[in-house]
C-alpha cells in the first residue's frame, strides 16, 4: 500500500468517525428541554413555505439537515421516501416533506432544490439567515454546532439532531419520531397522527 492511499484511507475513516461521534454527541443533547414549536415560514424551494399554509388534515414531515450532509441526511429523507411509499395514498398526499438547512451559509435554494429533487418533487427544502435558524432551532429543541475540518476540502461539517417531527399547521408538534434506518416506526407515527391505526 503506498503512503497516499494510507493517507486516503485515513482521511475518509477520520470523516467518518468525526460524523458518527457528531451523530452520538447529538443524541446525548436532543432532549434537553421541552420543544414548544410554532410557526415556520421561511423560504423554500417551493417559494415561500409556511406551516399555516398546508391544509387542515395534513402534516408537515420536518427534518433538520444539509445537503453536505454525508450520510444521516440522505438516510433520513430515504426512509421518508421509503415510509411515503408504504402509506396509503390518501394518507401520502396529507403529508408535506420538509428538511431545513442548518448550513445556510452553502445550502443556496438552489442547491437545496437540486438535493431535494432526488427523494422526490413534493420534498421541499428551507433556508433561512443564522439568525432565523437559531430563532426556529430554539424553539423546536434543536442542537447543531458546526465542527471545522482544516485537512478536508469540505471546510467543515455540522453536527445535528436526526429526529423527524410531525408538525400541524398551528406549529404543534404531534410527534417526534427517533432516527431509523427503516421507516417503520415512521409509518407507524404517521398512521396514528393522520388517524389510521
Amino acid at each position: 500500500m503506498t503512503l497516499t492511499v494510507r493517507w486516503l484511507s485515513a482521511g475518509v475513516l477520520g470523516l467518518a468517525l468525526l460524523a458518527l461521534g457528531g451523530w452520538f454527541w447529538q443524541q446525548g443533547h436532543e432532549d434537553d428541554g421541552a420543544p414548544q414549536g410554532g410557526e415556520i415560514a421561511l423560504p423554500s424551494t417551493h417559494g415561500d413555505f409556511a406551516l399555516s399554509s398546508l391544509g387542515e388534515e395534513q402534516l408537515a414531515a420536518i427534518y433538520f439537515g444539509y445537503t453536505y450532509c454525508p450520510d444521516v441526511c440522505p438516510m433520513t429523507l430515504a426512509v421518508v421516501r421509503q415510509a411515503l411509499g408504504q402509506l396509503a395514498p390518501e394518507l401520502a398526499e396529507r403529508v408535506v416533506p420538509v428538511m431545513i438547512s442548518v448550513d445556510p451559509e452553502r445550502d443556496t435554494l438552489a442547491r437545496l432544490e437540486e438535493y431535494m429533487g432526488y427523494f422526490g418533487d413534493e420534498f421541499i427544502g428551507v433556508r433561512g439567515s443564522e439568525a432565523q435558524l437559531a430563532e426556529v432551532a430554539e424553539r423546536y429543541g434543536i442542537f447543531w454546532r458546526r465542527v471545522e475540518m482544516e485537512a478536508s476540502a469540505m471546510g467543515y461539517t455540522v453536527d445535528h439532531g436526526a429526529s423527524l417531527y410531525l408538525v400541524d399547521r398551528e406549529g404543534e408538534i404531534r410527534r417526534r419520531v427517533l432516527y431509523s434506518s427503516t421507516p417503520h416506526a415512521l409509518i407507524e407515527a404517521l398512521r396514528q397522527e393522520l388517524g389510521e391505526g
